[in-house]
């Protein structure tokens, strides 16, 4: 691991996210072994991408990074979309496909273990994530070239100098991560 990855992941952990960690039935993967180390989406929040992106019943959203599945689930919960969730953490899959077998959109919401980098964006007319700088970064050529239309949503971290087209500050009293109490979401529309 590159030092200031390493450097990285440890302050992140100094700020609490070892205390945001699935229940012991998924335990998370070593942090040297995640570009993103796992933090859960403040429900508030996932309310919020999922309504900035307009998210409608015909939509199918791709989550980088699912986690527990939350955003994929409400999207289908709410709004009828079809979902699809996808994280490095083979037990962080199980519990999202758990979750959605209980909240009963199983038949909409799926998750697999499968790498981001290697995963099939252009199916996708909502996008969304909460992925560190340097993993959007990467990720942001493949998301400029999607269809026309493609909504993509990111909490706290931008593009670069692709300016979104809309942003929006909301609090999140109950975010564990960082010194703000505040979460920035940002919705870029490829055109």
């Amino acid at each position: 691991m590159n030092p200031s990855r390493r450097s990285l992941l440890l302050g992140a952990t100094a700020l609490g996210i070892a205390a945001n960690r699935p229940s012991s039935a998924a335990q998370l993967l070593p942090y040297e072994d995640l570009d993103t180390p796992y933090v859960t989406t403040p429900q508030v929040v996932v309310d919020a991408m999922l309504e900035m992106a307009q998210v409608r019943a015909t939509d199918r959203l791709l989550d980088l990074g699912s986690g527990d599945g939350r955003i994929v689930i409400s999207a289908a919960s709410r709004y009828g979309a079809r979902g699809r969730g996808v994280d490095i953490d083979p037990r962080l899959v199980r519990l999202a496909n758990e979750n959605a077998a209980r909240a009963g959109v199983a038949d909409r919401a799926e998750f697999v273990v499968e790498d981001l980098f290697k995963t099939d964006l252009t199916q996708a007319t909502v996008i969304t994530m909460y992925l560190l700088p340097d993993v959007n970064m990467k990720l942001r050529p493949a998301l400029m070239r999607l269809a026309r239309g493609t909504r993509i949503v990111s909490h706290d971290w931008g593009l670069g100098d692709w300016e979104p087209d809309r942003t929006m500050r909301i609090d999140t009293p109950e975010k564990r991560v960082g010194i703000h109490k505040y979460s920035d979401l940002m919705l870029w529309v490829v055109r």
